[in-house]
């Protein structure tokens, strides 16, 4: 029943968080203004769902990089409009968020999760892959197509996209939990439950280290 009503819930905030953007930034015809609604990134399941879908990864040594560019991962993408997924997410994450007639964010406020830096303005954020492109290609992207990643590096109705202070997503890079983790440890049972169900959706692999950290992550939604 929990597991229901999560999905449900899941499915209604996804829905609820693209209607908001498009009727306030999407179409060129509507006027630039503030987004009065905020929804953050998709919740993720709780802790319960993601030990399972943790268990249910394949473990296995990270892939060889050789051939991977960021370039196979095409973004960010127009999703509506004028608006590609950076400018979806800085209106989704943001409170009071203005943007003009090109969709670009002009004003704001933002709250970083992984840190806790409060930000004023969109050129302070970036938008982090909560699994990172590369990290991806090492736990099976490599052998998906140029359509499959290009879903994947601009997933909306997922908990991958954050806006997150630059500083933070610039020291994580491209490295899996048991390497970085937020420095805010109030926000680790979110983070491994967002990165559990991101690689169980798209049945990418974990490795031994990065299993287990997660494990210890998610002990701490139980705190």
């Amino acid at each position: 029943m929990r597991r229901n009503r999560w999905r449900l819930a899941a499915t209604a905030a996804t829905a609820l968080c693209l209607s908001a953007v498009t009727t306030t930034t999407a179409v060129p015809a509507v006027p630039a203004g503030v987004h009065p609604l905020r929804r953050d990134m998709p919740e993720p399941p709780p802790s319960d769902v993601a030990r399972e879908e943790l268990a249910g990864l394949t473990v296995e040594a990270a892939h060889s990089m050789n051939g991977y560019s960021r370039a196979k991962f095409p973004h960010w993408i127009k999703q509506m409009g004028t608006c590609d997924t950076r400018e979806v997410v800085l209106a989704r994450d943001g409170r009071d968020v203005r943007t003009d007639s090109e969709c670009r964010a002009v004003s704001g406020h933002w709250t970083s999760a992984y840190d806790g830096k409060l930000l004023n303005a969109a050129s302070q954020l970036d938008i982090d892959h909560m699994v990172p492109l590369a990290n991806a290609w090492r736990s099976g992207a490599d052998t998906w197509d140029t359509d499959k990643r290009k879903a994947f590096a601009n997933d909306l109705g997922h908990s991958q996209l954050i806006a997150v202070s630059a500083s933070s997503n610039r020291s994580k890079g491209d490295q899996a939990p048991d390497q970085w983790r937020p420095p805010l440890t109030s926000y680790w049972c979110t983070y491994s439950r967002a990165w559990t169900h991101v690689k169980h959706l798209y049945k990418l692999s974990v490795t031994q280290p990065e299993q287990d950290m997660l494990t210890t992550m998610l002990n701490t939604c139980d705190q």
